[in-house]
């Protein structure tokens, strides 16, 4: 068999592996405050969870264009199947350390970075298409700062409209939203997260010759959207443990505040086509509600740790993807 068809094939496993990977590490952000307020059992969010993102997978395909193109040239890019399978490779593993350890670091970060890094070590800095490249990086670190600002802003209004209400009955009738912010949150995380993955394939496949642009096949769309719906069907207790509970003690009402502004901008950037990171998100925008509940509330040396893994994540998946590009050339 031909090695180019090999290692795409290989690429194609690794990519769906990798949002399988996503579904339980980074889905778990989208339902743990769903979780942990006890609006939805554990299993029920997952079910509910899976569907959505399914859904939301399904949905658009204008991310996975930008990953496809903005990143590296894949008709120019220097043994570019060499270079994906590389980058997945690395990506993966960070995800599987992060998971271990219950961190809820960012697949998005992972997988940009460790592209960005098989890119450079393949061909150098010219290899990467800076324009686009700052163009998802600016939305990697803007996302999260509008997250907080919002979900600050949303919480503040709640707070000022039901000052009068019973707090038992509000928050037992809020319970019941969560439900369907929670069914909305997931879809949101769908429209962008499972993208990423159509976007790395496609790549692969433009770099092999096996099609000639950067419109995503269906059989991709359906593919990822699978593999990310079975990944969020297994669960991720350890990120739903941390986010739902470890940052700030969540009411439903802090949960549905959070939800919305966290799909909002999720969705948001997923109509202008652009990556985001649902992980940093959903936390920051739990962050914005904490501190407008009560700023001494938020467990900031929690926060902090998340921050230091969102900061750390990018040049580690582009080293290590590096040291797996080596080593992948010498028998590739």
């Amino acid at each position: 068999m031909d090695s180019v068809l090999i290692i795409t094939l290989l690429t194609v496993i690794f990519a769906l592996a990798f949002d399988f990977i996503n579904g339980f590490h980074d889905t778990a952000n989208a339902i743990a405050t769903s979780v942990s307020t006890k609006a939805l059992k554990p299993r029920q969010a997952i079910l509910l969870a899976a569907i959505m993102n399914f859904l939301g997978a399904l949905t658009f395909t204008g991310v996975a264009q930008t990953i496809s193109k903005d990143i590296v040239n894949p008709y120019t890019m220097h043994n570019g199947s060499v270079v994906i399978l590389a980058a997945l490779i690395a990506a993966i593993a960070w995800n599987l350390i992060t998971w271990y350890f219950g961190i809820p670091s960012s697949s998005s970060h992972a997988i940009i970075g460790a592209l960005a890094g098989a890119a450079i070590a393949a061909a150098g800095f010219l290899s990467i298409n800076y324009k686009g490249f700052i163009k998802i990086l600016e939305a990697l670190l803007i996302s999260p700062v509008l997250a907080f600002i919002i979900g600050f802003i949303i919480y503040s209004i709640f707070k000022v409209a039901f000052r009068n209400f019973n707090l038992a009955k509000t928050n037992k009738r809020f319970r019941l939203v969560q439900i369907l912010t929670a069914a909305i949150q997931s879809y949101s995380h769908g429209t962008n997260d499972a993208q990423k993955s159509m976007g790395i394939i496609t790549l692969a496949l433009i770099s092999s010759n096996m099609i000639k642009t950067n419109d995503i096949p269906f059989w991709v769309q359906v593919s990822c959207a699978t593999a990310m719906g079975l990944g969020t069907s297994i669960g991720g207790y350890k990120i739903i443990k941390t986010v739902g509970g470890k940052i700030m003690k969540i009411k439903p009402i802090n949960g549905v505040a959070a939800d919305l502004s966290s799909a909002l901008i999720i969705f948001g950037a997923t109509f202008i086509h652009l990556p985001v990171s649902s992980t940093h998100v959903i936390s920051s925008s739990i962050l914005g509600v904490g501190t407008a509940h009560r700023v001494r509330g938020v467990k900031w040396d929690t926060a902090q740790r998340i921050v230091f893994t969102w900061i750390i994540t990018l040049p580690i998946t582009a080293i290590l993807s590096a040291i797996v590009y080596y080593i992948l050339n010498i028998f590739m």
